[in-house]
């Protein structure tokens, strides 16, 4: 069953895929004059940047090279490419079809009507530079979100936890150890007691991570009560055993499914992503715990929010959103989610979701900003 959903999963997300590239081809085309060499450049182009990302995918497999670094790059960058030049070519079209109707294009546009085809897609492709330009700006720019809570509970002496937490750092190909070297430069200023991760560390296809020992700069995190993190759904498409055993050898501890008690103060939670369709319930993990010792849990995704809330965890820290990452997701996932980033309080649990460090697919951000966390946890 599992394997049938894939395909068809699979098979929808190609002909969608199919579809964007063939309507943009189409429209580029028709721009270009007639019998003009640059057609059949145009043509190479397009076929080797609509495939470079779905085959790369395979490629680094099996073999890693500066090539496949390069065709992971390309490929990444088009998955955003294509988004926007399919909704401005939308808009143009929308508006060249009630121009039919109203006759509101001005004569210099409908003089010489080959002339206006060509400037417009040179104006739309600079347009979808600029946007991709600015979103890879800032999504290599994180913001530091900073938060006071104060939970009601003793913690045998402790009156303060500062935690640095992150998620969907998404580290590989396009997010190499020089943004990871900055990454934790960053968090080590923070001066963190106990640093957190909630989830996707790794993007995905491991190969080119162990090749370049990418996640190298992470084993420097200083912080006095360790690194901990937990699963997200990335970790297991690209085999979660290989995921957590490499994580392990950064000097984190990987929470699955289980808890620590650390110094006999606090707990941390972590659990297992949903991808792990036998996880425990919350109430397992719980069962044994002191529950009148304050509880931190790690849940990738933020679903079922008032469960949580039922078996009073005191804070839950997660990621998987990101916030959107490209607009107009940003709508898409806020429909989707109770909490689509940021804080809310249900009852006496604290939820907090991040908009995650790194990025997804294209290594751009246009509907948000990157952050990494810093909550300051008071005790009674």
């Amino acid at each position: 069953m599992r394997a049938s959903g894939f395909i068809i999963f699979f098979s929808i997300v190609l002909l969608i895929w199919g579809s964007a590239n063939y309507y943009v081809y189409i429209r580029g085309m028709q721009a270009l004059p007639d019998n003009n060499k640059l057609r059949l450049a145009y043509r190479i182009f397009f076929i080797c940047v609509a495939c470079v990302y779905f085959l790369n995918r395979f490629i680094e497999r099996v073999w890693v090279s500066p090539l496949t670094s390069f065709m992971s790059w390309l490929g990444s960058f088009w998955l955003a490419a294509i988004l926007y030049f399919v909704l401005i070519l939308v808009v143009i079209d929308i508006a060249r079809l009630f121009n039919n109707w109203f006759h509101y294009f001005p004569p210099f546009m409908t003089a010489n009507y080959a002339k206006t085809k060509l400037v417009t897609a040179m104006i739309v492709v600079e347009i979808v530079v600029l946007i991709l330009l600015g979103g890879f700006i800032n999504a290599r720019y994180p913001r530091t979100k900073e938060l006071t809570l104060q939970i009601h509970k003793k913690a045998h002496g402790l009156k303060q936890l500062k935690i640095v937490a992150l998620s969907d750092i998404h580290f590989g190909t396009t997010l190499n150890n020089g943004r990871l070297a900055y990454m934790v430069n960053r968090v080590n200023n923070l001066k963190p007691d106990i640093v957190l991760l909630a989830g996707d560390i790794i993007s995905e296809e491991i190969t080119p991570i162990l090749k370049y020992d990418i996640g190298y700069p992470v084993r420097e995190i200083k912080a006095p009560l360790g690194v901990y993190a937990i699963t997200g759904n990335h970790e297991f498409i690209g085999g979660v055993e290989n995921a957590c055993k490499y994580l392990e050898g950064l000097n984190i501890k990987v929470l699955r499914d289980s808890t620590i008690k650390i110094n006999d103060q606090f707990y941390i939670i972590g659990r297992d992503d949903k991808s792990n369709r036998k996880r425990k319930t919350i109430a397992d993990l719980i069962a044994n715990l002191d529950m009148n010792l304050p509880a931190i849990m790690l849940d990738h995704q933020p679903f079922n929010l008032g469960d949580v809330a039922k078996n009073k965890i005191d804070l839950q820290i997660s990621g998987h959103t990101h916030a959107g990452q490209i607009w107009p997701f940003t709508h898409l996932i806020n429909a989707m989610y109770e909490v689509p980033w940021g804080y809310k309080k249900i009852n006496s649990t604290n939820f907090y979701v991040s908009s995650g460090y790194g990025t997804w697919g294209p290594p751009v951000r246009t509907g948000n900003r990157p952050e990494l966390v810093c909550i300051t946890l008071q005790f009674d």
